[in-house]
């Protein structure tokens, strides 16, 4: 019987084929060309997978492999490598990082096979590669430094547990009240960020999805307030703070409502 989703791959690959070959457009795509439209692409499915719209996950995850495709398709022309050599690529990875499911190590639980995935790529690279090169310089900051506290802990660079990690934070937090010029208390200020992010950590919080759910919700807010204020037929810049924050309060508590 046929397999639905090996004749839907094939699919899109011919149907890639067509466009690289065809299209004005497509036949004039570069990897470099297609780089920022990708990073786009991943923030959208983010932001779906935030706001837990399956029906747009469904279509960013559409879009990204639309991106896989083309760069595979991109790479077959210059004889490089193809979407085979992908795939197969990232199988014998898949088998050989997960030695307690095609192998016969024994792990108690997720930590475990994280701690047994790094071991895995540093032995993959000889020894020579070093633990955090695995962050990408670009990702963005907050990310970063999460990522970073991840691979340091799998190797057993972590505090023991979470209350030594809150009182790093207020000595972040004292230390960032008593610096004196500016460069110091941006120094003490990231260091803040840091111990922060690393609470989060033990907390089993992502930062980062907690900071954009924060960054959705002040944005519905304010945007109420701006919708009062037109309806109103009143200019924000001149009313006054308690008055906006009124409509806050009220947008607020229409949230809780619908909650």
């Amino acid at each position: 019987m046929s397999d639905a989703r090996l004749i839907a791959f094939e699919r899109l690959l011919t149907i890639m084929d067509e466009l690289r070959e065809q299209c004005p457009w497509d036949k004039k795509q570069t990897m470099e060309s297609l780089r920022h439209l990708s990073i786009e692409e991943v923030y959208e499915l983010s932001e779906a997978i935030l706001q837990n719209d399956m029906q747009e996950i469904k279509k960013e995850l559409g879009d990204v492999l639309l991106h896989i495709v083309f760069y595979a398709r991109i790479a077959s022309e210059t004889n490089d490598f193809t979407i085979t050599e992908v795939i197969n690529s990232l199988c014998e990875k898949l088998i050989v990082r997960h030695p307690h499911i095609y192998g016969d190590v024994q792990v108690k639980d997720e930590e475990e096979v994280k701690q047994n995935w790094e071991q895995i790529k540093m032995k993959e690279s000889g020894g020579n590669k070093r633990l955090l090169s695995g962050v990408p310089a670009s990702l963005a900051s907050l990310v970063k430094a999460y990522r970073m506290q991840e691979k340091a802990a799998q190797v057993g660079f972590d505090w023991p547990n979470k209350e030594q990690v809150w009182d790093k934070v207020e000595e972040e937090l004292e230390e960032f009240s008593q610096a004196k010029s500016a460069k110091d208390r941006e120094e003490e200020f990231g260091d803040l960020l840091f111990a922060l992010v690393n609470y989060a950590r033990f907390e089993g919080i992502n930062p980062d999805d907690a900071l954009e759910k924060t960054n959705l919700k002040f944005k519905r807010r304010f945007e109420y307030i701006e919708t009062k204020a037109l309806d109103a037929g009143l200019n924000m810049k001149d009313m006054s703070l308690e008055e906006m924050e009124a409509w806050w309060v009220e947008a607020k508590k229409g949230e809780n409502k619908k909650a």
